[in-house]
């Protein structure tokens, strides 16, 4: 009942009529007018009952000095001021601390979507293998040593060994590695990625809770809990501010033997610019960040990566495009031009499903070139493909696979190749007819503003490392094309979380910037997660606290040097607030100022910090 009436009395409607209550009491006392009862009264019990009920609540419940709330400075002052009759001075610092509960709730509250994404990844069922037969069996039903098979295009149950098959395994929810990976008997496979290609068959290894996906979900889970909320600012300086009110409100009026005095005090001592300072400066940061395609969640957020001085960066899709593209196109004999090399390789994929294929088709398809569709194609799983076009034998896969042909590699393609896998690239073989033509080389695109990010982001003093779960190869050129020092390669999702938390462990405030499934508990981990919204999962957007609408890392820089105004803002706004309590406070004391005239000079007070605080919504950064 009490909580109930205490939700209607905190909305934004009761806020309005509040404010309205004390505006009409206002306006009626200065035209000589007067109302029984006082529209006043309406606005201490709208805007003031919550305050009474909170810091009896704190009184009861709390132990230490967690029960000194700014609530109960606020009814203190708003007793005191109904005591001597000025109900204006009691409803306006009710109200105006109504006020910046609004604004403190509508700019912190975080979005609290469930991890239905996820949980959706996690497989309902497998194919068990039993006496030679086949039976489909509930997820939850698998036993470690329990054989199964696994056809393309399904999703593997549990983590398990390979003991017969070959085949490439979508393992970008896990590790947001861009390409499928080559699997064959004796490769280890995890619960919740996908079979793209061939038939396998698998030992379950671990089922049920102890899988890699079941582990990643409580990973994110964990995490969200000890994601604590901001502790109200208010309150914290409440610890020492209301005895401070307290006892000055006494000792004036105990010399001056004037009670008005010390109402009046209690009155000017109320941290309502204190309250508003914080929220009205998240609010217009957030407001501004909009406008950049930056959206963020909370104003919890937005203070701590003004905070942060170590950004960790995840590689696909982030300082990548996550797509792959045909980088470098080499023949074997100079004669030869590189179109030719890609539209006989085209021709060769024309069939493929498999990634590496497709990149290679759409890149001729860009290119405008003309391939001929292929007969008799065939692909090898983790190897290559072989086709037939116009008669001639095209093949187009790994070394080894033309290898076993009995193709002859040149030495000078051998060397092209391995130089592309030294730049983390795939290389990819063409021959045709038992003579090798070239290599082809195929990666994941770095953005183009990538190395400037990290370039800026160092000029602000930030730390920026390299977090992927790509090879130690890959991950390498990638940091090199960047300029990020600091590199950790070939991590599952719970190694990246235990390196950020080794990072705050050290003393350091951690921003993780990420796109993937994968990214999810490490952005949970993080002081402070920011994922790509358009190409990112829907798991690591609910993990994060800011989202990238537009995929523009370029705002990076900018969102850190909005963060670290928003924070200078919100000191010197407290700064502000404090220094125009002190003078009103010593104003009260010599007389200077009623309750009523000090609830006015409070009043502006707190529109000046939020004015102050508000023009951080048009304040320009450099790009």
């Amino acid at each position: 009942m009490i909580n109930e009436l205490r939700e209607k009395l905190e909305s934004g409607p009761a806020a309005v009529i509040s404010g309205l209550l004390l505006l009409s009491s206002y306006l009626l006392e200065q035209s000589g007018y007067r109302l029984h009862p006082d529209p006043a009264w309406g606005a201490v019990l709208i805007s003031g009952m919550p305050l009474l009920f909170e810091a009896i609540e704190r009184l009861s419940e709390s132990r230490g000095i967690s029960k000194i709330s700014s609530s109960l400075l606020i009814t203190i002052a708003m007793i005191a001021s109904i005591y001597i009759g000025d109900l204006f001075a009691a409803g306006e610092v009710a109200f105006i601390m109504a006020l910046g509960e609004l604004l403190e709730e509508k700019a912190t509250e975080r979005s609290k979507r469930g991890l239905h994404k996820l949980l959706s990844l996690a497989p309902v069922q497998g194919r068990r293998l039993r006496g030679g037969q086949t039976e489909t069996v509930p997820a939850a039903a698998i036993e470690q040593g329990d054989k199964l098979r696994i056809l393309p295009g399904e999703t593997v149950p549990v983590d398990g060994i390979i003991i017969s098959g070959s085949t490439s395994v979508d393992q970008s929810a896990l590790t947001g590695e861009s390409l499928p990976v080559d699997k064959n008997s004796g490769d280890e496979v995890f619960g919740g990625t996908l079979n793209r290609f061939g038939a396998i068959d698998i030992e379950a290894t671990r089922p049920g809770s102890d899988s890699s996906l079941q582990r990643l979900i409580r990973l994110v889970q964990e995490a969200e809990k000890q994601q604590a909320p901001i502790a109200r600012l208010a309150d914290r300086a409440a610890s020492w501010l209301v005895p401070l009110a307290l006892l000055t409100a006494i000792a004036v009026g105990l010399f001056t033997q004037s009670l008005i005095r010390s109402v009046t005090i209690l009155v000017v001592f109320c941290p309502c610019a204190l309250v508003l300072a914080t929220p009205t400066a998240i609010m217009a940061a957030i407001g501004q960040a909009s406008k950049h395609g930056l959206l963020i969640k909370s104003g919890q957020a937005l203070e701590l990566m003004g905070k942060t001085g170590t950004v960790a960066l995840d590689k696909t899709g982030t300082l990548t495009f996550g797509r792959l593209e045909v980088c470098d196109l080499l023949p074997a004999d100079a004669s030869l031009a590189p179109e030719t090399i890609l539209a006989l390789a085209a021709s060769a994929e024309a069939r493929s499903e498999h990634p590496l294929g497709k990149a290679i088709v759409s890149a001729a398809l860009e290119r405008s070139l003309s391939f001929t569709e292929s007969q008799n194609f065939q692909m090898f799983l983790g190897q290559g493909v072989t086709a037939e076009t116009e008669g001639k034998a095209l093949l187009c896969g790994q070394e080894a696979f033309l290898e076993q042909r009995g193709i002859l590699i040149p030495a000078t393609v051998r060397s092209q190749a391995e130089q592309l896998r030294q730049q983390g690239k795939v290389a990819l073989l063409l021959a045709q007819d038992s003579v090798c033509l070239g290599v082809i080389g195929l990666a994941d695109a770095i953005r183009p503003d990538a190395a400037a990010v990290v370039k800026k982001l160092r000029h602000l003093g930030v730390t920026v490392i390299l977090l992927t779960g790509d090879s130690q190869l890959t991950a390498q050129y990638f940091a090199q094309q960047t300029g990020i020092d600091e590199v950790y390669a070939q991590l599952l999702p719970q190694d990246k979380v235990e390196h950020i938390r080794q990072l705050q462990q050290a003393g350091h405030r951690v921003c993780m910037i990420g796109d993937g499934i994968n990214d999810a508990p490490s952005l949970k981990c993080a002081d402070v997660g920011a994922a790509m919204a358009h190409i990112g999962s829907d798991a690591a957007l609910e993990a994060a606290d800011i989202a990238f609408m537009n995929d523009d890392i370029s705002k990076i820089p900018y969102l850190k040097q909005l963060s670290d105004a928003t924070v200078h803002t919100i000191i010197a706004s407290i700064t502000i607030s404090m220094a125009i309590n002190a003078i009103a406070v010593l104003c009260s004391a010599l007389g200077w100022l009623t309750p009523t005239t000090g609830a006015l000079v409070h009043n502006a007070g707190s529109c000046f910090v939020v004015l102050f605080a508000a023009q951080l919504y048009d304040r320009r950064f450099e790009a």
